[in-house]
């Protein structure tokens, strides 16, 4: 790592705990049955961080939209989508985040693509993850099942997430 990210890295820890949200998008899940959820609040949480908004919300883009932006205006520093990035019809979340990001962020799914590639191998193809910023606030979208979640989670988000929110807000 170099100076410069190390340095970067003390300030942004030093600014505090991280506001995060997490979005579930799903036509089935519920609050008992997001896995996902129940994964990422404990990770977050142990690392000192915020949950400040969560929902569930049909792969709908009026509602995808709307989760957007009620979470930037509950001040998540970091919303986590899950659900949504593959390319069944059913699938929007992708669409209507592409269009609201402001600066993608195109190394993210490129590096969860081919992590999945090791887990999933020429399936990973079929994932959107995506990942940018959007009213100074950094936006990632995976899909939906527990372990890209968890492989998105551990690998790319976590190590950088309080850079990543120092970064967009500087």
């Amino acid at each position: 790592m170099s100076e410069s990210t190390e340095k970067h890295k003390a300030i942004a820890k030093a600014r505090g705990p991280v506001k995060i949200a997490i979005v579930t998008a799903s036509d089935t899940r519920t609050l008992e049955t997001d896995t996902n959820y129940h994964y990422l609040r404990p990770e977050i949480e142990a690392l000192g961080h915020q949950i400040v908004g969560y929902r569930i919300v049909k792969d709908e883009p009026e509602q995808v939209a709307k989760a957007l932006d009620d979470m930037v205006e509950a001040g998540a520093q970091i919303i986590l989508f899950n659900g949504g990035t593959g390319i069944a019809p059913r699938d929007t979340t992708y669409d209507v985040l592409a269009r609201k990001i402001e600066k993608p962020m195109p190394g993210f799914g490129e590096l969860f693509r081919m992590l999945s590639y090791n887990e999933v191998g020429a399936a990973a193809m079929l994932s959107r993850a995506t990942a940018g910023t959007y009213r100074q606030k950094v936006v990632f979208s995976t899909p939906g099942s527990p372990n890209a979640v968890m492989v998105a989670w551990t690998k790319l988000i976590k190590p950088e997430l309080e850079h990543l929110a120092w970064e967009v807000a500087r």
